[in-house]
């Protein structure tokens, strides 16, 4: 069975997708959200394709993209490490939890309740307008380090259960809890979400939904695009990403908010 668009050939689809995953990668180095790109073209470009192996050639393209984007942004700033190690742990851990359960918990609960956070999350970013804008990051000790546990794990479970928004409650709550600004924010985020993107490819290249004829050209157009993204974040500061990040949470909501009215 074919799995290219019809009436396509295979060169201009795999250019095409070549295109979406560098915007992708770009979007994703500032504030996250490269997947409302990338995995909207796979779907639209590949209809033959099992959703599985969809998910699967995004999350190796996407990866790909954020391990690049961490490594520039552990060049260029100091991040705090003895937060985003124990987040990146459980991260990866729940997010095992989250994909095994992901047949318990449909979609149509999901969608209202993650509709929610991120509208609340724009109010409360758009209403702070010093949000993020301060680095001030706070001693770590016990406190900070179980809290980043349980924020990991939470994120983690939610990343492998549903997805959508991942990176921005990273972000968010590296500022909102740990006093980061965006820049700082964004590059911890990068960190944790290498761990629950490698926890669904244990799943997903065992099984073979993978299609790398795909994912490799992909793969390579997301690390060039998640190196111009931290350039310009680093380069643009924290009041550019704040900017990116109340974008990217406005088409989220409105993304979730058509599916919640159609489901």
């Amino acid at each position: 069975m074919a799995l290219w668009a019809d009436g396509l050939p295979v060169i201009i689809v795999i250019l095409s997708l070549c295109l979406f995953s560098f915007a992708a990668g770009l979007i994703d180095a500032a504030v996250g959200g490269g997947g409302l790109i990338q995995l909207p073209a796979l779907l639209n470009l590949l209809p033959q394709a099992p959703p599985a192996t969809l998910y699967g050639t995004n999350k190796l393209a996407s990866v790909c993209g954020t391990a690049f984007a961490a490594r520039s942004f552990v060049r260029k700033i100091r991040l705090p490490w003895r937060l985003v190690l124990p987040a990146t742990a459980a991260a990866f851990v729940m997010s095992f939890a989250g994909a095994a359960t992901v047949s318990l918990i449909p979609p149509t609960i999901m969608r209202p309740l993650v509709l929610v956070l991120l509208v609340a999350m724009a109010i409360y970013t758009f209403w702070r307008k010093d949000f993020g804008k301060l680095h001030r990051p706070r001693e770590v000790g016990r406190r900070e380090s179980v809290i980043a546990v349980l924020a990991g794990g939470a994120i983690g479970f939610y990343d492998g259960l549903f997805g959508p928004g991942t990176g921005s409650f990273l972000i968010f709550l590296f500022i909102r809890c740990f006093a980061l600004d965006f820049v700082h924010a964004s590059a911890s985020a990068k960190i944790v979400n290498i761990a629950t993107n490698v926890a669904a490819l244990v799943f997903f290249i065992p099984a073979g939904h993978v299609l790398y004829t795909a994912a490799i050209p992909m793969a390579v157009c997301n690390i060039l695009g998640a190196l111009a993204g931290t350039w310009l974040a680093v380069r643009k500061g924290a009041d550019f990403i704040r900017i990116l990040f109340l974008v990217l949470l406005v088409v989220l909501i409105c993304k979730l908010g058509y599916d919640v009215l159609i489901a």
